[in-house]
């Protein structure tokens, strides 16, 4: 996923005091009532804003920055000063931008870092205090569910079942999805049947596993990947998809920065273009040989891979081994590249529920008027 540049080593070491910035100018929609989604995760701050469409959503403003919120919490089990700081300055920003909006209704979680660490309601005590912003921890159950409603048109329900990845900064969801059954009543005809959360994602994976200059990298690869495979095999609650996966009806989608930036690779793209890599498919071969491509290179050749960057150079391959040690429990011949996820499942969310609340007055109004008639006839 397309993400900001790294942030300022200035910042390191300081605690930011709360800050008065001169009031936003306020701007007036003109797209219609506005919606914000806001995600705080161990290694970005994203933010969305957009206005409700007859098919969906349209975006009026995006926001993304990466901030590894999570650095050294495995280690110390409490978020740094360092990287609350870098945090804060990206929230700022997402502040100013749903001030300036008039954004209707604001929906603000974080995930991993926030959810463990000995400090995370302290650090978002002090994110309401200087920003206004108020930041709900989401359990991984609610995790999983937002990113798999923020892909759902990207689902084949032609295939006997999906497995939806997110492969976060500090945690991984999978959810297995279930194409077997009838139309529900929201018109789907998914369900999610099993998921976990996993203890691993880039920033801890790739601070587990350090990447040392002059190294046998294929080695070093393949002692992530087997860790990884570890801690998915463990997880026994899916055992009933496990035919399906073998009988290859099935498919993946991947919804974090390192399936998009493998996309990015794979189409050899001069710069990362959401419009190219979203929804693309990547067979299992394809997403092997992007894979292939990047541990053949040093961390200073991924760097300027133009879909890869300096942010993420030194965390890709962590993301890659997750990938692939999932691909070894659960085979699957193909994998859906999704540039969105749980901001999108936030949006859809407020933008339903206040939709249904809209049809449910409007049917009150028309009983009340029908028995008004009925009573003055």
């Amino acid at each position: 996923m397309a993400d900001g540049t790294a942030p300022s080593s200035a910042h390191k070491g300081r605690r930011n005091k709360k800050r008065r910035h001169p009031a936003p100018e306020r701007t007036r929609s003109r797209h219609g009532p506005l919606y914000g989604a806001l995600d705080l995760g161990t290694n970005n701050c994203r933010l969305l804003v957009a206005t409700p469409t007859k098919t969906g959503f349209k975006v009026i403003d995006s926001y993304s920055q990466i901030v590894r919120l999570g650095e050294g919490l495995d280690a110390s089990g409490a978020l740094g000063d360092a990287a609350m700081d870098r945090a804060m300055e990206a929230l700022h920003i997402c502040a100013t931008k749903i001030k300036r909006h008039r954004v209707k209704r604001v929906r603000c979680v974080a995930t991993q870092a926030c959810r463990t660490a000995i400090n995370g309601k302290g650090f978002l005590d002090r994110v309401r205090e200087e920003t206004s912003l108020r930041l709900q921890t989401i359990t991984p159950e609610q995790e999983a569910r937002l990113a798999v409603r923020g892909c759902e048109d990207l689902l084949d329900t032609n295939c006997a079942a999906a497995l939806v990845i997110d492969i976060g900064g500090g945690s991984t969801e999978l959810s297995w999805v279930d194409f077997r059954t009838e139309l529900n009543e929201n018109n789907q005809r998914h369900q999610i049947k099993a998921s976990t959360s996993l203890p691993m994602g880039v920033v801890n994976m790739a601070e587990r596993f350090p990447e040392k200059e002059g190294e046998d990298r294929r080695a070093w690869f393949a002692d992530m990947r087997r860790f990884a495979r570890n801690q998915v095999s463990a997880f026994k609650g899916a055992e009933d998809f496990a035919h399906l996966f073998d009988q290859g009806n099935v498919h993946f989608i991947g919804t974090s920065g390192a399936v998009t930036s493998l996309g990015g690779v794979h189409l050899n793209l001069p710069r990362y273009l959401r419009s190219k890599v979203d929804g693309i498919w990547l067979s299992r071969r394809d997403a092997e040989g992007a894979i292939a491509r990047l541990l053949s290179q040093s961390l200073r050749e991924r760097a300027q891979e133009p879909c890869i960057g300096e942010d993420r150079a030194d965390l890709v391959l962590a993301g890659c081994a997750i990938l692939a040690a999932i691909q070894d429990v659960w085979p699957a011949p193909r994998i859906r590249v999704a540039d969105r996820g749980l901001r999108e499942g936030l949006l859809l969310g407020m933008m339903g529920a206040d939709q249904r609340r809209a049809r449910r007055k409007a049917q009150g109004h028309k009983y009340a008027s029908a028995k008004g008639e009925h009573h003055g006839g």
